[in-house]
C-alpha cells in the first residue's frame, strides 16, 4: 500500500440506493484482492449495513465484522466509525459524510452519497472542492439512464 491517500472516487447515487450499490462495490473490491473499511458514524446505519451484507444475495453473503468485535484484524470487510485501519485495508468507503483525511492510507476511497438528498449533495460538493484544492486524485461517477456507472469527471 502506498503512503498516504490514493484515488478518491465520488459515487453519486441517483437511481439506486446505498443498499443496492455498496455490496456490489465491496464484492468487486474483494475480487481485486483488497480488504475494505466501511466508515459509518451512525450506529443504526452501521447495524443496517451489517445486516445487509449478511443477506446480500439469497445464495451468498459478504464476510465482514465490526471494528469493536474480536478479531477485527482478520476481517476482509470491516465496519467502523473511526480512522484506525485495523484490518490493513486498501479500500476505504465513506457512506454517511464521515470525516476522512488525505493522510490516511488507502489505495482507493469511495465516497458514496445520495444525490436526491440536498444535504448529502451539498456535503459532497464541499468535500470535492476541499479535496481538489488539496490536490487529491479525484474521479466522479454517476449512474446512466441504464443504471451503469459512468465516469463524469
Amino acid at each position: 500500500m502506498a503512503d498516504g491517500a490514493g484515488e478518491i472516487w465520488f459515487y453519486h447515487l441517483e437511481r439506486s440506493t446505498l443498499d443496492q450499490v455498496l455490496p456490489d462495490l465491496l464484492d468487486r473490491t474483494l475480487q481485486r484482492g483488497w480488504r475494505a473499511r466501511v466508515r459509518v458514524a451512525d450506529t443504526d446505519q452501521r447495524r443496517d449495513i451489517d445486516e445487509r451484507l449478511w443477506s446480500w444475495r439469497p445464495d451468498s453473503f459478504l464476510a465482514h465484522g465490526q471494528a469493536d468485535e474480536p478479531h477485527a484484524e482478520r476481517q476482509p470487510i470491516l465496519l467502523t466509525a473511526d480512522h484506525a485501519n485495523l484490518n490493513g485495508s486498501q479500500a476505504l468507503f465513506i457512506v454517511d459524510g464521515s470525516d476522512m483525511s488525505l493522510k490516511e492510507e488507502f489505495e482507493r476511497c469511495f465516497i458514496i452519497f445520495d444525490g436526491r438528498d440536498e444535504t448529502a449533495l451539498a456535503v459532497a460538493r464541499r468535500r470535492w472542492k476541499t479535496l481538489k484544492d488539496q490536490g487529491a486524485n479525484l474521479a466522479y461517477w454517476k449512474q446512466s439512464d441504464e443504471g451503469r456507472w459512468e465516469k463524469a469527471a
